[in-house]
């Protein structure tokens, strides 16, 4: 068995835009994939154990299952680890330190999920939320998006605004502006990203804010339920990890977005339609990744 730290996946040099490319190639093969709904355990408050499970297709020969959890108190507050099996033989073939994946093909998603759905003249992407899953969907976006200019709106927390600012100054496609208050922060906005694991209640109380055309992408699901019902349509990773929604019944049309990348609906079909996407991560993409890096590791 070998063990895969962060510093081995480091060393690796993997692109975002190889990481966009990885959830796309992914979706492609969900349908033949064994992924059956993650199941989590909450010890207190907000804090969680939540195992993900995922057999790929029969010529791949991969099983993995990762456990995710949350620890308010603990820095970073989100880890995760990924046992990776041979489902031929049922070798453990490594233990990997997920943390890098599981930032980037949430960050990666949210990315496809922002070039999938977003109007034809999104220009303002907001952001609330600044932690590494935040750094990670920037990091994809701006990447893949090398010739368009980006207008990023950063909703004010601490100082994690400033340091964005800072960090993703050498990007000549990206011009950031920092607001401190939710309803300035979705005003106007084309694409709305929360990247934010806790949540009390609405983080907007008045959905009208939400423009026409506008793309919300929820990456933790909190905080937006009153969209649920009004929004035009709303797409997600996986069926499983939303029915149980409060508002489910009551979505006006739901797609899951493996169905829109093989061509098999509609995703949006003018610049009027507001979109939820629910990208609530998949264990597909955690095994994918890791065998992409083990295949790496042992060329």
């Amino acid at each position: 068995m070998k063990i895969i730290t962060k510093q081995d996946i480091a060393q690796l040099g993997i692109t975002p835009t190889k990481c966009v490319e990885w959830v796309t190639e992914a979706f492609k093969i969900k349908s033949r994939c064994q992924l059956p709904a993650k199941v989590s355990v909450h010890p207190s408050g907000n804090d969680f154990y939540t195992t993900m499970p995922c057999l790929l297709p029969e010529e791949y020969s991969r099983f993995g299952v990762k456990v995710v959890s949350r620890v308010a108190g603990r820095i970073p507050a989100l880890k995760s680890d990924l046992m990776l099996f041979d489902s031929a033989t049922g070798e453990l073939l490594s233990l990997v330190e997920c943390d890098w994946i599981t930032a980037m093909r949430t960050g990666a998603v949210a990315t496809l999920a922002i070039k999938t759905f977003r109007s034809t003249v999104a220009s303002i992407y907001a952001f609330v939320g600044l932690g590494s899953t935040a750094r990670a969907t920037l990091t994809c976006l701006l990447e893949s998006s090398p010739s368009e200019q980006l207008n990023i709106r950063l909703f004010r927390y601490k100082d994690q605004a400033e340091k964005i600012v800072t960090e993703y100054g050498h990007y000549a496609n990206a011009r950031f502006e920092i607001v401190d208050t939710m309803e300035e922060l979705v005003a106007g906005a084309d694409v709305v990203v929360s990247c934010i694991t806790d949540a009390q209640g609405l983080l907007v109380e008045d959905e009208s804010l939400f423009k026409p055309g506008v793309l919300v992408v929820p990456v933790h699901t909190r905080g937006f339920q009153n969209c649920d019902t009004t929004f035009d349509k709303v797409f997600a990773d996986d069926t499983d990890h939303v029915k149980g929604f409060r508002y489910f019944s009551q979505f006006r049309e739901f797609h899951q977005i493996e169905e829109v990348l093989k061509g098999e609906c509609v995703g949006r079909a003018n610049d009027q339609e507001r979109i939820l996407s629910y990208n609530i991560g998949l264990g597909l993409h955690d095994v994918y990744y890791a065998k992409k890096i083990y295949e790496l590791l042992n060329r």
